[in-house]
């Protein structure tokens, strides 16, 4: 492939417009450049994508037949190495060994119950509240919406309670195409080694010691690795997500004005922006398992391919008028498709169907503290969501039923539940009713 005039996906400041340019000029597969300037193919057509996407014969989830690593033309401490270089993880497997790997996720995703999941959310979301509700003010992004999902995920993988925390900014910058992603990674890693050697003494309800007994046998390797992948998954997605979302609430008349008037529902809702803001854009990779044609471009053996979720989601052959509403329809690509399709998605959507409900319960006029305009997009060549959501609300008498105090340090901290499995009976969490919360922002 030429890399004459090739477009830079790192460093495309707004993703979407570079898509629709790319689209044009190339068509539903478009050839750019990832750091170092190495060649890569970009997957803008929804059936192309699901063509990748569906056919592992073709393109292969396993990077060690990348030409860009068999001719060394990836330095050690590239940026890409956290995203693309072969680890054994399911992500990076076909066939039997992808269904081995695969299977120890699912069934331990599988004990953890929607209604479990809500309790911790609630509580994680009370105590977040609780630490800058007294002020009126506050950043969704950097005070919500970016450590939620983390302590919600670390706990499910059984971590302490102090352990999550530290690792927001190691697990969001390991994704960015950094030049300190490969540290944030090493970090990540060895917290997840102490983890599972803890649990190997100390089991519990988790998903660390599921996988240690699952009758797969994973290696200590492929247990930590599957842990580091259900964390920066769960964790970089429902942060998009909840952001995105709560974006939208605060700024779209007419998208607050369908979840008032009952045309959609709050799941509704976070199906729409997986639509239009999928929490992960661009997913590396695929490469070619030998020459082939798509999409009009030949594709060459070991070829690099990324899914372009986003552009997919868009493309004008499935979605001729973007403002029509997709209430209901699952049929978006942002937990992808076919053997590899995201197994923690309904996990993602009760964190952030949970954390906006019960937020907005908490805080029920909370409006945004700055013109739409000025509303910055933190984007880089896989992500795209708000740089931050300042807002103001009345400051709450009470959280929980209880009159609002600064949050108690984390060692201190109230004990979540034993255990959140779906065999053991779990009290439902009643939702505030959503009337007062929808007429306030309605009547701005």
């Amino acid at each position: 492939m030429s890399t004459a005039g090739l477009r830079r996906l790192p460093e495309a400041a707004h993703p979407a417009k570079l898509y629709e340019e790319l689209r044009a000029q190339y068509g539903p597969v478009a050839p750019v450049l990832l750091h170092g300037d190495i060649p890569a193919w970009i997957v803008l057509g929804y059936r192309e994508n699901l063509d990748v996407m569906r056919t592992p014969s073709k393109f292969s989830r396993d990077s060690r037949r990348w030409n860009a690593f068999r001719e060394n033309r990836v330095p050690a401490d590239s940026p890409l190495i956290p995203l693309l270089g072969w680890q054994p993880l399911c992500v990076f497997a076909d066939g039997e060994e992808h269904a081995r790997l695969r299977g120890a996720v699912v069934d331990g995703l599988a004990q953890f119950n929607r209604r479990g999941m809500r309790r911790y959310v609630t509580h994680y979301t009370r105590e977040l509240v609780s630490g800058f509700a007294a002020s009126g003010t506050a950043d969704l992004v950097h005070d919500y919406a970016e450590p939620l999902p983390m302590l919600v995920a670390s706990r499910l993988l059984g971590m302490a309670p102090d352990e999550g925390p530290a690792l927001v900014e190691p697990t969001l910058d390991l994704m960015r195409g950094s030049e300190t992603a490969a540290a944030s990674n090493a970090t990540v890693t060895e917290v997840l080694q102490d983890l599972v050697a803890l649990k190997k003494t100390r089991p519990g309800n988790d998903l660390a010691s599921h996988l240690i007994s699952h009758e797969s046998g994973l290696t200590n390797t492929e247990i930590v690795e599957h842990l580091r992948l259900t964390l920066v998954a769960a964790h970089q997605g429902t942060v998009n997500l909840i952001a995105n979302t709560l974006r939208l609430i605060l700024t779209d008349r007419r998208f607050r004005g369908s979840l008032s008037g009952g045309r959609m529902t709050l799941p509704d809702a976070l199906e729409q922006v997986m639509w239009d803001s999928p929490s992960i854009g661009v997913v590396p990779g695929r490469w070619a398992t030998g020459d082939t044609e798509l999409g009009g471009q030949l594709i060459k053996e070991g070829d690099l391919l990324l899914l372009g979720i986003s552009a997919a989601n868009v493309d004008p052959e499935q979605r001729p008028d973007l403002s029509l509403p997709m209430h209901g329809n699952r049929s978006h690509l942002a937990l992808s498709s076919g053997p590899h399709e995201c197994p923690g998605g309904d996990i993602g959507r009760a964190i952030a169907d949970t954390g906006i409900d019960e937020l907005t319960a908490l805080l029920p006029d909370l409006t945004l503290a700055v013109p739409e305009s000025e509303i910055g997009i933190k984007a880089d060549w896989l992500t795209s969501r708000p740089a931050s959501l300042p807002v103001t609300f009345s400051r709450p008498r009470s959280i929980a039923g209880s009159p609002l105090a600064q949050p108690a340090p984390a060692a201190t901290a109230q004990p979540l539940p034993q255990a959140v499995q779906s065999t053991a009976p779990q009290p439902a969490h009643a939702p505030a009713e959503p009337g007062p919360w929808w007429r306030t922002l309605l009547r701005r």
